[in-house]
């Protein structure tokens, strides 16, 4: 059984959210701030997190941002739910580490949609290799880990799925489209800037000079090619 946490303080929202979770078979956590909503993380560990923005105590991108740093649950799909939409607010929202950003007011039905968008990404899916290698980059599916050289990288699980996808395809250039269904699913929503946010975090990790990239490449008006 699938452990979501939800951490939203309008109760109402939280109890109707969990409720509709509850019936599509997850088991659901509630936190109406961000302080405790961050006690639970830590003491639960739960698959995934709805997170609001606008939270008593500890505000959403605060408790976003700690959950990126914490290596025991920084990877953890978010997915922020919130009043706030102005392309900033979403922008900002990505950058701290969210998955998905959704804005309030939302159908039930799209957010279960995202949900079950995000959840089909997270670990434990069959593999068709078991490892892939470009270079000294070296990926393990199966045990989801990476590496670069001896040195294992810290991915967030998005991170993970993404550069997975790019190094099957070592070569080949992918629209973000294609990498949108590939990596967050088809019932994915979202901005496609989403996939900017997570190539610039990819660079960081795996390019000697993330400014001047070698190995993740910019396709201008297309998308993104990997080269070993």
């Amino acid at each position: 059984m699938t452990k979501i946490l939800i951490v939203e303080d309008d109760t109402t929202l939280a109890d109707t959210l969990a409720d509709n979770l509850a019936e599509e078979g997850h088991e659901v956590l509630k936190a109406h701030d961000g302080e405790s909503g961050l006690a639970l993380i830590r003491a639960k560990l739960p698959d995934l997190i709805v997170l609001d923005i606008m939270l008593p105590v500890l505000d959403g991108l605060s408790v976003c941002r700690i959950v990126r740093k914490d290596q025991s649950t920084m990877h953890i799909p978010i997915i922020m739910l919130t009043a706030r939409g102005t392309e900033v607010d979403k922008i900002v929202g990505l950058e701290s580490g969210a998955d998905d950003y959704i804005v309030k007011p939302v159908g039930l039905g799209e957010f279960l949609a995202r949900v079950r968008a995000v959840m089909r990404r997270m670990p434990g899916r069959t593999a068709v290799q078991d490892e892939i290698v470009a270079g000294d980059l070296r990926i393990d599916l199966a045990g989801r880990r990476a590496f670069r050289g001896d040195a294992e990288l810290r991915l967030s699980h998005k991170e993970f799925d993404l550069l997975a996808e790019l190094m099957r395809n070592q070569g080949a250039v992918l629209s973000r489209d294609l990498i949108l269904t590939k990596v967050w699913g088809y019932e994915y929503f979202g901005d496609k800037r989403t996939v900017d946010v997570h190539v610039r975090w990819l660079r960081e990790k795996i390019e000697d000079d993330p400014s001047n990239p070698q190995r993740i490449v910019t396709v201008r008006g297309v998308g993104y090619r990997f080269e070993a």
